[in-house]
């Protein structure tokens, strides 16, 4: 598959990011470009900035996940930030969950063209009990323009350990967000940060104690 549109637009920076995965990543740009748009999981004016937009701001929140961290990717989507993040960090392993069968089939695609051994994809929503059941007790949740947070935090915070974090890539609103959402149950601290080159902005949110999150509070 040609990836002409993708390789002229890639900032330096990305070699630095994805490291000895960077021919990995140009090959997922091209996948996006093609197949991504034509299925309609990334629209035609996304392409030409794809890198700076998708997959370097995805890839940003790997300076705040720990190492051989278990990460559940909450609807992934096209794989964002879930596939970025395992291309930067190899040694992760990553769960995409996505509810919507073809975009199921795009991650199985792009999983094994890819060759990303550590990563799963998962059909299922994060708010279901046989999903708790198989992915909880993650170290780290990532969410991309998901939902507000408020939900978004509902669905995720049961999936992690206590101690865990998730990671929700926001815009530029995200303080705002954070501050509208109030007491978040389950939650121990929730906070805005910024993260690499160029600089996405994410709320992270670590999760409690389990008994905490069980009697509905807000846990210490």
């Amino acid at each position: 598959m040609s990836t002409v549109d993708t390789e002229s637009t890639v900032p330096p920076e990305a070699r630095t990011v994805f490291g000895p995965a960077f021919d990995a990543a140009i090959e997922y740009a091209g996948l996006l470009a093609t197949e991504g748009t034509v299925r309609g999981l990334i629209g035609p004016r996304e392409v030409p900035r794809l890198w700076e937009r998708h997959l370097l701001n995805s890839a940003a929140i790997a300076s705040l996940v720990p190492a051989g961290a278990r990460v559940v990717d909450v609807g992934s989507g096209a794989g964002l930030p879930g596939i970025p993040l395992a291309l930067a960090r190899p040694e992760l392993t990553v769960a995409l969950l996505e509810p919507l069968a073809r975009r199921v089939a795009f991650l199985t695609e792009c999983v094994e063209r890819l060759g990303l051994e550590r990563v799963t994809v998962v059909r299922g929503r994060a708010e279901e009990a046989p999903i708790r059941r198989q992915l909880g007790g993650a170290d780290v949740v990532t969410a991309r323009a998901v939902a507000p947070l408020d939900k978004l935090a509902g669905w995720c915070l049961p999936l992690l350990r206590a101690g865990g974090l998730l990671l929700a890539l926001k815009g530029t609103t995200a303080a705002d967000e954070l501050a509208a959402s109030g007491s978040l149950p389950g939650a121990a601290d929730a906070r805005v940060t910024r993260v690499g080159d160029p600089p996405a902005t994410v709320i992270v949110v670590t999760r409690g104690s389990v008994r905490a999150t069980a009697r509905g509070g807000r846990a210490r």
